[in-house]
C-alpha cells in the first residue's frame, strides 16, 4: 500500500488527449498527473526541475511514440525512450499510443519501455495497468498475442480493432453533438441518421471480422480485473466508452470529471463566432482560441480541486466565487502569455503578463462579476448540490444536470477568455509581435483592429445601458455555448428580481419603456388593424369599384365611337 499517490508525467503532442486524460484521472484518488507536456524537450526540462527537488517525485512516465503516425517521429520517439532509460532508469515507462504494429512495439520493448496499451482504452482498464507498471510490473499482452497468432488472424484482428476504434470515436463525437441544446432540426436529423449508420457499421465489423473463439487474442480486460471505477473516456477522439448517465451518488470529483470531459469534446468544434455580438477572442486565430480555452479549463479544474480538498462549505463558495474568478483570470494570463515573456513598448521592455495585470482594473466589474450562475456551477461540481436552472430542478449526477452544468461551464470559459484578451486590446493591440503571434490574418491590419475595438466599445455601452437591463426585466441570461458550427448564443430563464429593484438611471428608463411598449402594443395593434381594414375597404370597395366603372364606361364609349365612324364610310362606298 503506497503512502502517497502515484505521480505521473504525461508526454503527448495532442493537447486534447492530455487534457482528457488529466480530467478523467481526477476521479482516481491515488493517481496524480504532476505535469503534461507536448514535446520531449519540455519533458526533460520538467524532469530535471522536479527530480532535482525530490528523486522520487515521478513514479511513471506515460508517453506517445512521437506523434503516433509519422514513421520518422516514431523513430525519434524510440530514441527518446532510450534517452529516458539512460537518464532515469528507475522510472518506468508506459507507452499509451495509437500504434499497433508488432515491429514498433517490440522495438519499444527493447529500449526498456515497461508496458504498452492502445489509446481508446477505458479508464477502468487503464488504472490497474498504470498501477502494475508503476510498481515494477510489465504489460505487453497485445504484443504477445500478435507474435503467437497466425498471420491471417493477426491481420483480421488488427483490421477489426482499427475499425471499431474509429467507429467508436466517431460515434462518441456524433452523440455529443446530438446533446447540444438549440441544435437545428435538420442538423439533428442528419446526426441521428449518422448515429444509426455507425451503430450498424459497428455491429457488422464485430460480426464479420470476429475471430473464432479459439483464435481470439486475450484482451486487457480479460487479463486484469476491472475495479469499480466509473468508466470515463480518456479523450473524446480516442474513447471506446462514453457513459450517457451517471448515478446520482457518484463523488463530486467524478461528477466534475464527467462535465469537463463533455466540455473537452465540444472544444473540438469550430470556434467561429456565429452570434451578432462581438467577442474579444474573435481577434485570435482558432488554434490560439482553443489553447486559451484549454488553459482556462485546466486552471479551473485545479481551483475546484483546491476547494474540495479544503472542505469548503456552501456559504463559503458564495463568498469566494468572485475571488475564484479573479484568481483564475490572473493565473490564465500568466500561463497563456508566459510569466516572463517580454515585448518592447517603444524603448521600454515590459513583461506582457505583469503589464496586463497592472492595467486591467475594470475587468472584474465589466466581465468577471457579471458571469452568471457561477455559484450554482461551483457548488454543483464541488459539493454535488442539485442544480436549479431554467426554472427546473435537476438531480445531481443526472444526465440533464450534467448537460446544464456543461452549458454554464462553456459560457464561463468564453467569458473568462474575453477577460484575458480585453487588456491586450486596450493597451497592446497594435504591437507587431502580438499581432504576429496571436491574431487572425483577417484582423491584423491597424484599420481592422481599430474597427474591432470600436465594435467592442459599442457592445459594452449598449450592454451597460440597454441589453443588460432588458435581460433583467425579462428574467433571463444570454449564454455563449460551443455548437457544431461555432460559438452560439442561447437564452435561459433566471429569477432576477433583486437586480431589477436596484436599477436606476438609463437602465431603469429602458425597463419602463419596455413595460410601456408591452402595455400599449396590443391597443395600438388593434387600432392599426381597424384602420387598416377600413383603408382596405375604402380602396377596394369604394375607390376601386368607382375606378372600375369609370374605366368600363370609357372603354364602351371608345367602342361606340369607332362603330359610328365606320358605318357611314361603308354606306358611301355602296352608293358609288
Amino acid at each position: 500500500m503506497r503512502d502517497r499517490p502515484l505521480r505521473l508525467l504525461l508526454i503527448d503532442p495532442d493537447p486534447i488527449f492530455r487534457l482528457g486524460l488529466r480530467v478523467a484521472l481526477e476521479s482516481i484518488s491515488d493517481i496524480q498527473i504532476i505535469a503534461d507536456v507536448p514535446t520531449d524537450i519540455a519533458a526533460l526540462q520538467i524532469l530535471a526541475q522536479i527530480l532535482a527537488q525530490d528523486p522520487n517525485q515521478v513514479n511513471l512516465i506515460v508517453l506517445e511514440l512521437g506523434n503516433g503516425y509519422s514513421r520518422e517521429s516514431q523513430q525519434l520517439g524510440l530514441q527518446f525512450c532510450k534517452q529516458l532509460k539512460a537518464l532515469y532508469p528507475q522510472i518506468p515507462i508506459l507507452l499509451l499510443s495509437v500504434i499497433s504494429t508488432q515491429e514498433l512495439l517490440l522495438a519499444a520493448k527493447s529500449t526498456g519501455v515497461n508496458g504498452y496499451c492502445p489509446k481508446g482504452i477505458s479508464i477502468s482498464e487503464l488504472v490497474p495497468i498504470i498501477r502494475e507498471v508503476a510498481d515494477g510490473g510489465h504489460y505487453w499482452s497485445i504484443v504477445a498475442s500478435l507474435s503467437s497468432s497466425l498471420p491471417f488472424t493477426s491481420l483480421r484482428n488488427n483490421v477489426r480493432l482499427s475499425g471499431i476504434n474509429y467507429i467508436n470515436s466517431t460515434l462518441t463525437a456524433v452523440t455529443g453533438q446530438l446533446k447540444i441544446p438549440g441544435l437545428p432540426l435538420l442538423d439533428k436529423a442528419i446526426l441521428a441518421g449518422q448515429r444509426r449508420e455507425l451503430l450498424a457499421a459497428r455491429w457488422l465489423v464485430n460480426h464479420l471480422l470476429a475471430a473464432p473463439k479459439e483464435e481470439q487474442p486475450i484482451q486487457p480486460s480479460q487479463q486484469l480485473p476491472s475495479p469499480n471505477y466509473p468508466t470515463n473516456a480518456i479523450s473524446p477522439l480516442n474513447s471506446q466508452q462514453m457513459p450517457t448517465f451517471l448515478p446520482p451518488l457518484l463523488s463530486p470529483r467524478v461528477l466534475q470529471s464527467t462535465v469537463f470531459t463533455s466540455c473537452v469534446t465540444k472544444l473540438q468544434f469550430p470556434l467561429q463566432n456565429l452570434t451578432d455580438i462581438p467577442l474579444e477572442i474573435d481577434i485570435f486565430r482558432e488554434e490560439k482560441k482553443r489553447e486559451l480555452l484549454y488553459i482556462i479549463l485546466q486552471k479551473l479544474s485545479q481551483q475546484l480541486d483546491d476547494l474540495r480538498n479544503n472542505d469548503v462549505k456552501l456559504n463559503l463558495i458564495q463568498d469566494l466565487k468572485n475571488k475564484i474568478l479573479i484568481d483564475l483570470w490572473q493565473e490564465v494570463i500568466r500561463d497563456f502569455f508566459g510569466k516572463f515573456s517580454c515585448i518592447y513598448l517603444g524603448d521600454n521592455k515590459i513583461e506582457i503578463a505583469g503589464f496586463m495585470l497592472d492595467n486591467a482594473a475594470s475587468i472584474e466589474t465589466q466581465i468577471l462579476n457579471k458571469i452568471p450562475l457561477t455559484f450554482e456551477l461551483f457548488s454543483y461540481l464541488v459539493l454535488q448540490t442539485d442544480l436549479y436552472i431554467d426554472n427546473i430542478s435537476y438531480r445531481a449526477g443526472s444526465e440533464q444536470a450534467n448537460s446544464q452544468a456543461s452549458i454554464i461551464l462553456e459560457n464561463l470559459l468564453i467569458q473568462v477568455a474575453n477577460a484575458v484578451v480585453q487588456p491586450l486590446l486596450n493597451f497592446l493591440a497594435d504591437i507587431e509581435t502580438i499581432k504576429q503571434g496571436y491574431y487572425d490574418r483577417h484582423m491584423i491590419s491597424t484599420r481592422e483592429i481599430e474597427r474591432f475595438r470600436n465594435n467592442l466599445s459599442w457592445k459594452y455601452r449598449l450592454r451597460n445601458y440597454v441589453t443588460e437591463a432588458q435581460e433583467i426585466f425579462e428574467s433571463r441570461y444570454e449564454l455563449f455555448v460551443f455548437a457544431p458550427r461555432g460559438i452560439a448564443k442561447i437564452s435561459i430563464y433566471a429569477p432576477r428580481g433583486p437586480e431589477l429593484a436596484k436599477l436606476s438611471g438609463i437602465p431603469l428608463v429602458v425597463t419602463l419603456v419596455l413595460e410601456f411598449r408591452d402595455a400599449i402594443a396590443p391597443r395600438i395593434q388593434s387600432i392599426l388593424s381597424f384602420l387598416g381594414s377600413g383603408l382596405v375597404f375604402i380602396l377596394t370597395q369604394v375607390i376601386g369599384r368607382g375606378l372600375g366603372l369609370i374605366g368600363r364606361g370609357i372603354l364602351q364609349g371608345i367602342g361606340s365611337v369607332s362603330l359610328i365612324e365606320k358605318t357611314p364610310n361603308r354606306h358611301k362606298e355602296r352608293t358609288k
